[in-house]
């Protein structure tokens, strides 16, 4: 049996205006899934435990069946073992996005608003140059930042707090990024001159200059957030007697592919955004279907990325992309490989383009088996899957659902 497991991340949504009154998955063109869906079991699951904050690590961790309330440990030491960092017992990793803050003259760091928490989605080429910047400017023994991909990094502080309480940038957007802020009088006051210090630093950086004079905005603070210390999962292969490949552009999905043992797939152009090597996945997972793996977990952040960013036609367009250039050409080798297989298709959690951040809402799935079709959902929507009325409230549970059950 083979198992192939697709997650377009924060696919779910909420029905708009701009969409005719509709969800991206319900105005996306998605013919594949939609006729998956009619033949699977379809339902809908929460990934993110009551009480947990909804984020990916915690999402992504739910399905691959980590209950999240035990394994996690925040994002950033899954993004750490991505790039390769080894922590000590006593380093909290800490995720440093590189945003695009407010830049008029003589304004306060506390009165600045937060405009953008991927500056624009900046290279990870300019990227890598701004986190040697801040390095060489910001000393200190004990902590160091580590270049990731784009906008998204890791910092590394020996002996820092890894339950401090930061705000999430994505949560913020537009708004005067004072109440937001680590806060002096309750153990954030190191936290919070790295990041007024580090905008000092980066505003009327080359780079920065360089990207303003291109029309492109300058990813001209570090924003600190989701600490935590060296997480530790059990291997995924031996807990399911499979042979696991994970693939995706994303340091924290790669992280957790390296922290449960799994084989780690770089695909070359993929980028987390929209614009990705959609083709390149699809050939990443069916040749490592043909190597011996027989578990394969494609993670697209292309959703969520729109999702943030308030972009509803082009969000409707990533769901698009990933239907006809990923799950078609994987579903037709499966179809041909003289193995039965199953296919497990869902969001991680939804990204709202109304409120550009995740919320912890159940999302639709769907659970196709060429052994065994049944009466799905008549489309792959938020609600023609609540409608099926099969709700599994634990997402840890799910791939005993997939693998197990059946």
């Amino acid at each position: 049996m083979k198992y192939f497991v697709l997650i377009p991340d924060g696919m779910a949504d909420r029905k708009s205006d701009v969409l005719g009154g509709r969800t991206p998955m319900e105005a996306a063109n998605k013919p594949m899934m939609d006729s998956l869906c009619q033949k699977s079991r379809c339902g809908t699951v929460l990934n993110v435990p009551k009480g947990m904050v909804p984020e990916s690590d915690t999402a992504n961790l739910a399905i691959l069946s980590y209950d999240p309330r035990e394994y996690s440990k925040g994002r950033s030491p899954l993004e750490a073992a991505s790039i390769g960092l080894e922590l000590a017992e006593d380093d909290t990793a800490i995720r440093c996005n590189l945003v695009t803050l407010s830049d008029e003259e003589g304004v306060a760091y506390e009165d600045r608003t937060i405009i953008d928490h991927s500056a624009d989605e900046i290279s990870t080429a300019e990227a890598d140059e701004l986190v040697k910047a801040l390095n060489a400017a910001l000393p200190m023994e004990g902590r160091m930042l580590h270049t990731g991909i784009s906008y998204r990094h890791c910092l590394v502080w020996k002996n820092a707090s890894p339950t401090y309480d930061f705000s999430r940038p994505h949560d913020h957007l537009g708004k005067r990024i004072g109440e937001y802020l680590p806060k002096e009088d309750n153990g954030g006051a190191e936290f919070l001159e790295f990041m007024k210090k580090g905008f000092d630093v980066l505003n009327h950086h080359p780079v920065n200059e360089a990207r303003r004079a291109k029309g492109l905005r300058p990813a001209n603070s570090p924003w600190l957030w989701s600490p935590g210390r060296k997480p530790s999962l059990p291997c995924f292969d031996e807990k399911w007697g499979v042979t696991s490949a994970i693939i995706s552009a994303v340091d924290l999905i790669k992280g957790v592919g390296f922290c449960a043992k799994s084989r780690v797939i770089d695909v070359e152009g993929a980028t987390g955004t929209y614009h990705t090597n959609y083709e390149g996945k699809a050939e990443a997972a069916i040749n490592a279907f043909r190597d011996g793996c027989n578990f394969i977990y494609v993670h697209v952040e292309g959703p969520d990325e729109c999702g943030h960013r308030g972009e509803y036609d082009v969000k409707t367009a990533a769901i698009e992309k990933i239907d006809s250039l990923i799950l078609k050409p994987v579903y037709e080798y499966l179809l041909n490989c003289g193995e039965p297989f199953k296919i497990l298709v869902l969001p991680d959690h939804p990204t709202p383009c109304e409120i550009r951040t995740h919320s912890s809402d159940p999302v639709p799935f769907f659970i196709y088996d060429s052994e065994n079709e049944v009466k799905g959902a008549p489309r792959y929507t938020e609600d023609e899957c609540t409608a099926m009325n099969d709700y599994i409230p634990e997402g840890s549970t799910l791939l005993d659902e997939m693998i197990v059950k059946g």
